[in-house]
């Protein structure tokens, strides 16, 4: 029998595997293992994704749902791998622990480059393995050295074709061929977790959504700029004439950080609300229909724009790519398409004449 391991970190990516399982991506297995790993700073504080409202919907596409944290515990889940003596000791342990017996198995996982997904990849040695891809960063190289031990074994990278016409060069070096998961069956999938969603504040139809990133936990900005460019995507969202604007924070970004904004909407005369609650931001595209949405470099920007038909516009991509170190760092590709492709906020001419999905 052929068990098929799914690991995913956020709901988002839970999303994604489910498209790809609907429109049938994967081929049938004995048996489906949605591993879910919280890998964010303080996973004891943070709920996983099989905690969130909405998962339920995803939740029957898989016989089983375990735990890496739980497996790995007491190490963090982004910071350990199995030493390489320890490799076959770990695949027979886990073999116990999750009923797999003699059973063969395939992975799916994403950020193939970092552990914890390298971590499992090593663990089942000789394992087919799949990867789909996390946003943007398929367009761009793998950031790392891959061990060709893992990297001969990746068959296919699965996607969103979230920038029609560009094709993803990511694992390129092992001569894996991408594949679309198609959109319309992602956007299915995004409509039950839209009708699950949690209870939201009311909120105005037709908004300006500004999308927040957390860009200081990635070093990239310090946290006084970043609230600096949320007051900026206000700013220029008021001064396209939208009076009504909702502010999505990240949901690990840090609750002191949407008073300036507060204040500054006091300061302009606009309506301003802040989500408390966690939830995809293509939730919002189906609940609220944005008049018009602003993000740096979002992967939710080209959602919105590529999947839903919404105008967008991004702000503070200059800086980053002046900002971003090594030249070679990994954010640098989805940073440039969004600066290419999409308006700056400060521009209202090219806001305005921007046909949605172009």
């Amino acid at each position: 029998m052929t068990t098929r391991i799914f690991l995913a970190s956020t709901l988002y990516g839970a999303a994604t595997l489910a498209a790809a399982l609907d429109a049938g991506c994967f081929g049938p297995a004995g048996r489906r293992i949605l591993l879910v790993c919280n890998t964010t700073a303080n996973p004891e504080t943070t709920p996983s994704l099989d905690e969130l409202a909405g998962f339920a919907q995803l939740r029957h596409r898989f016989d089983d749902v375990l735990s890496w944290n739980e497996t790995v515990s007491p190490a963090h889940p982004g910071g350990w791998s199995p030493r390489p003596d320890d490799v076959p000791l770990w695949e027979r342990h886990l073999r116990l622990l999750w009923n797999l017996g003699d059973d063969d198995v395939e992975l799916a996982v994403e950020s193939i480059q970092v552990d914890p997904a390298l971590a499992v990849c090593r663990i089942f040695t000789g394992a087919p393995v799949t990867v789909y891809a996390d946003g943007l960063m398929s367009y761009g190289p793998t950031r790392n050295k891959l061990d060709p031990l893992v990297g001969t074994r990746i068959d296919r990278l699965l996607h969103l074709d979230l920038v029609p016409g560009l094709r993803p060069v990511l694992l390129t070096e092992f001569g894996v061929a991408p594949e679309v998961i198609p959109a319309d069956t992602f956007v299915e999938v995004l409509a039950q977790l839209a009708g699950a969603a949690p209870e939201l504040p009311d909120l105005p139809d037709g908004p300006a959504l500004l999308l927040g990133q957390y860009l200081a936990a990635l070093g990239i900005l310090t946290a006084e700029e970043e609230e600096a460019l949320h007051v900026r995507m206000l700013r220029g969202a008021v001064a396209l004439g939208h009076s009504r604007v909702v502010f999505k924070p990240h949901p690990s970004a840090p609750a002191h950080w949407s008073r300036a904004l507060e204040r500054e909407a006091a300061e302009l005369g606009a309506e301003l609300t802040v989500l408390d609650v966690p939830v995809l931001a293509e939730v919002l595209y189906q609940r609220t229909r944005p008049a018009l949405v602003v993000g740096c470099f979002s992967t939710a920007l080209l959602t919105a724009s590529t999947l839903y038909g919404l105008p967008v516009a991004r702000t503070g991509t200059g800086m980053l790519l002046e900002r971003l170190t090594p030249y070679e760092n990994s954010n640098r590709v989805p940073v440039t398409i969004v600066d290419a492709l999409l308006p700056d906020l400060a521009d209202a001419a090219a806001v305005a004449g921007r046909e949605p999905g172009s």
